[in-house]
């Protein structure tokens, strides 16, 4: 239990051991069930372990502050319960979603006012990023001279949803999604706890419910603990009457979980970037499955398509020409078709793209190109490569020595191109896979046809 501690929600103070009047009403099950003590916490044990940073802050009470930063359900709030069972600080505990700045000076008050009598204050903020960035830059003072402990929990990257400022001064703890053993050990303990859990309920079920529960709860405990709640709630009848829960009764009386997968968070970003990368590691079966979560999602077909445009001409570019126009069809036909129809040629495109021969050469030939005319912007085109619609431009010897390479029976001449500065300058490398080995063949020969040129004009002058 806390060493002395006091917790509060939505910035309402209750000492320890203080009754609510709605003390009677019965918590739901992932409430009940939320772990007391460090040694229950699971699946996290990177920072529970023994020596691991957060149990050895505990074991000292010196708690610095910190952002808990992971997936809904991994255990971010568990860990903030934990850690007010564990500190003789004063607790207290508010919502991003129901709280502002005016709450977090009424805290800091209380804060020194805890100082004053030789007891810190840590402070918990649940889905901190909700908070604007103003609204953060009001916990920098208080964090900074140590009026309190900021423990603040967050879905989204901290990286982009908080404050740099706040930001280095916490340290950052990543929560894992809790593994399909972990959810197992969550249920079997909520179906035998008899105090918190149905350990008294006589439960029977087949061998295969709870690892199906598990499976649908996609690494959130919560929802896995919510799902078995609703389940054995609706199964009364026939637990009493003594028969075995199994999957059929199990479909009957539950939904299936959406994807886990937020279009305008982390998710949104990891998952495509999972995609491009199946795609460019050329492995159809992944490409398709990242390809499926996004759109199971509902992920935009058209970003999609346009990130699969993208990925043509960066990671194919000429080894495959055909990417590209592959990309634009797809795109195209989700266009018309829409979901879920269009959602095959997605599918046919990412197949495609990923067994493409991969060349990066037009990607790195571009980033050469655009770096050189930044460092070159003020050279001018060779003049003999220039038009001459007026008599002055002729005088100033616009287009004068031009060889039209229609004119010669290999249909190429050799003359330059590029500012004189520049000449010689190479940008566009083609590798030896797929039709760039063609491109390249073919530069070699005009590089010999240059060659030949040149040595004759030698000879010639």
């Amino acid at each position: 239990m806390a060493k002395g501690s006091a917790s509060t929600m939505s910035g309402v103070s209750m000492e320890s051991g203080e009754k609510s009047d709605a003390s009677s009403i019965r918590p739901p099950l992932a409430d009940r069930m939320r772990p007391r003590t460090i040694d229950d916490v699971v699946g996290q044990d990177h920072l529970t372990a023994p020596n691991r940073i957060l149990r050895q802050a505990l074991e000292v009470d010196t708690v610095p502050s910190m952002i808990l930063w992971g997936p809904p359900g991994c255990g971010k709030t568990t860990l903030a319960h934990v850690i007010s069972n564990h500190t003789a600080c004063r607790f207290e505990a508010v919502s991003a979603v129901f709280s502002g700045v005016r709450d977090l000076k009424a805290i800091a008050s209380r804060a020194r006012e805890a100082r004053r009598l030789g007891r810190g204050l840590i402070l918990f903020v649940d889905e901190i990023h909700r908070f604007n960035k103003s609204q953060q830059d009001a916990f920098l003072p208080y964090v900074e001279d140590g009026t309190l402990t900021l423990v603040g929990a967050t879905t989204e990257n901290p990286s982009f949803s908080l404050n740099s400022a706040l930001l280095s001064r916490c340290r950052v703890l990543t929560l894992n999604a809790l593994g399909g053993d972990h959810l197992l050990a969550v249920l079997r303990n909520a179906l035998e706890d008899d105090e918190r859990g149905f350990g008294t309920w006589g439960v029977k079920m087949s061998e295969d419910l709870l690892p199906r529960i598990a499976r649908e709860s996609a690494g959130d405990a919560r929802y896995s603990l919510n799902m078995l709640e609703t389940f054995l709630e609706l199964s009364k009848p026939q637990i009493e009457a003594g028969e075995t829960l199994d999957d059929e009764m199990l479909s009957l009386s539950l939904e299936r979980r959406a994807a886990l997968y937020d279009r305008a968070g982390d998710g949104h970003y990891n998952l495509i970037s999972a995609f491009h990368k199946s795609l460019r590691g050329s492995d159809p079966d992944a490409s398709l499955y990242w390809l499926a979560r996004m759109m199971q999602g509902g992920e935009d077909g058209l970003y999609v398509a346009r990130r699969m445009i993208r990925f043509a001409s960066e990671d194919i570019g000429n080894a495959d020409p055909d990417a590209l126009a592959m990309a634009i069809r797809a795109r195209d036909s989700f266009h018309f078709l829409g979901k879920p129809e269009g959602e095959l040629a997605l599918a046919q495109a990412a197949v495609y793209l990923a067994t493409a021969p991969k060349s990066n050469s037009l990607y790195i030939a571009y980033k050469k190109a655009l770096k050189a005319a930044k460092e070159t912007g003020e050279l001018s085109p060779p003049r003999h490569i220039l038009n001459a619609p007026t008599t002055l431009m002729k005088g100033l010897g616009y287009g004068k020595g031009y060889r039209y390479a229609h004119d010669y029976e290999s249909g190429f001449v050799a003359q330059e191109y590029l500012p004189e500065p520049m000449s010689g300058a190479v940008f566009y490398q083609p590798v030896e896979r797929g039709f760039e080995r063609e491109v390249a063949k073919r530069l070699r020969y005009w590089q010999g046809l240059k060659a030949e040129q040149e040595k004759g004009s030698e000879e010639e002058s």
